[in-house]
């Protein structure tokens, strides 16, 4: 019986696919390159 390993980068951006840079905190699973666009929609503030 052959075991199937879990790990690695299996799932992407939900919004382009990127796979490096990812956000999974709070549940976003969004790459740093959309979240840096749609932050303030998402309610975040930029402070510097």
């Amino acid at each position: 019986m052959k075991t199937i390993k879990n790990f690695g980068r299996k799932v992407g951006c939900k919004r382009c696919g990127r796979k490096r840079g990812i956000i999974r905190r709070y549940g976003l699973h969004i790459c740093r390159q959309c979240f840096g666009e749609i932050a303030e929609s998402l309610g975040f503030k930029k402070y510097s």
